[in-house]
Formats: structure tokens, sequence, C-alpha cells
């Protein structure tokens, strides 16, 4: 794998994470693409660093908001934010059962299956068509009226189970929690910041994982690695241009879901499903 190949997959990675399209969807399609058949130690080493680059994009952007958070929390000052960040850590019980759970066996019955890429997709855009009909076309509509609640505790762990349900690949995480905060009532702006800051906790504990899975590698594995393995220039432009993109992909996500326009991207969703299913149909 040289630099370009993951510059393209960095690129994919940093504007899919925000965006309501599925990044791991789009990861799978991207590779099979540019004809890619990375397993074990080479693939969990690229998706490392491409998920802590959007961690990172995520704290950078929305720094204001996370840097208050974080220190009500380790200093227990048992205010708003305090409150906030047990939230987070509630909404990441459903994601933490399922990783540590069924992490490996989902990863390896959808591996390079595009027909469940592309029918996820589809679910995506029914569920981003629904929300938007439900709840977010009514605010629209009536600007001066209610725009929504703030995030409950129930809401938190509903959400969280959104978010679990979105390990499949080519169901959108960011869109599948957020159309869920929609249709439970909460305001649009505050479920999406809730959920960039939400997946934080998951994508750094898988990180680890991940980290502990190269440092003390099967057999297997590490034989593959040592076959397999990848520059480190190309490490860092991937992780770079997934830095960068994702900065700007969830300053425009913000933005849009603010506008109430993410009914545009169940279009692209239909078509890049139909795609999906299509391309895997004839070949």
């Amino acid at each position: 794998m040289d630099w370009l190949d993951t510059l393209i997959l960095g690129i994919v990675q940093g504007l899919t994470e925000y965006l309501p399209v599925s990044s791991s969807g789009h990861l799978e399609i991207s590779r099979q693409i540019l004809g890619q058949d990375l397993d074990g130690g080479v693939a969990m080493e690229l998706d490392l660093m491409l998920h802590v680059a959007t961690v990172l994009s995520t704290i950078v952007v929305l720094w204001h908001e996370f840097w208050p958070l974080v220190k009500s929390f380790f200093t227990f000052k048992r205010d708003n934010n305090f409150y906030y960040v047990c939230k987070i850590l509630v909404s990441c019980i459903p994601v933490g059962i399922v990783g540590v759970l069924l992490e490996k066996q989902i990863e390896k019955f959808f591996e390079g299956n595009l027909v469940i890429v592309g029918i996820c997709l589809l679910v995506t855009a029914a569920l981003l068509c629904f929300a938007y009909f439900t709840r977010t076309r009514e605010a629209l509509l009536h600007p001066s009226g209610p725009q929504g609640r703030d995030i409950t505790w129930r809401d938190a762990f509903i959400i969280g189970c959104g978010q679990a349900v979105a390990v499949l690949p080519g169901l959108s995480r960011s869109g599948t929690t957020i159309a869920t905060g929609i249709l439970l009532g909460d305001n649009r702006e505050k479920v999406a910041q809730f959920s960039f800051l939400m997946v934080i906790i998951p994508i750094l504990g898988k990180g680890l994982l991940d980290l502990k899975d190269m440092l003390f590698p099967d057999g297997g594995m590490a034989q593959q690695a040592a076959a397999e393995a990848v520059d480190p220039v190309a490490l860092l432009v991937g992780f770079l241009a997934s830095f960068v993109v994702g900065c700007l992909a969830c300053k425009w996500m913000l933005s849009i879901v603010k506008k109430g326009k993410l009914v545009w991207f169940a279009v692209y969703c239909v078509l890049a499903g139909a795609l999906c299913i299509g391309w895997s149909l004839t070949h």
C-alpha cells in the first residue's frame, strides 16, 4: 500500500465519519475500488490511525465544548457538564457490549460484502427521511415554535443503542444517532454535538484494543504484519488527510444539521446503496 492509497482512504474516513453516509461502508467500497485486500495487523494499523485522526478532529472543532466537560468530570464538580459526560458514558454502554461480544464476528461476516453495505445504506436513507418528515420538517415550517428539548438520560441510552446498531457497515453512525435523537424530540444542534462527542470514547476504546492486538499479535497475524508492513510515510499521509478533512467535515455537518438538511443525504445513500448492490451482483 502506497501513500496515494492511504491519502484516498484518509479523505474518505475524514469526510464520511461525520456525514450521514457511513464511514465503514465507504471505506469498504474504497478498498474494493482500489483493489486492496488487507487483513489482520495491516488493516488494524491503518484503521487505528485513521480513526484516531478523526477523534482528534472532533476534539479540535469542539474544543470549547470539550474542555469544560473534561474539567468538570475529572474534578467532580457535579454541574451540568459533569452530568453531560455521565450521559455520554451511558450512551456508550450498548456499543461497548456489542464491541466486546460481537465485533470480531461482525467484521468477519460482513467483510467485503457490498450487498450488505448497499442494504444498510438504503436503511440509512430511510431513517434520515423518516426523521425529516416526522420532526425536522415541522420545526423548519414553524421556526418560532419549540426546537426540541435537551437530551435526557433515557434519550442518551436510546441514542447509544442506535450507535451500537450502526456497527454494521453501511449503516451511518452519525446519521443513525442524530436521526434517533431528532425522532425522540431532542434539539437538532444539541444532538449533533452529542453524537460527535459520544463517539470519542468508543473509538479510543477500540483503538486501545487494536493497539493491544498489534503489540501482542497471534502467530498468523504477526507473520502477516511482517510481510505486509505499511510504509510509515503512507500512514502519516493517511492520518493527516483524515484529520484535516475531518475538521472540515465536522464543521460542515454541524451547520447542515442546524439547517435541517440531512434529508439530502438520503438521496445520496439510495444511489450509493443501489450502486453497491448492482456492483456486487455483476462482479
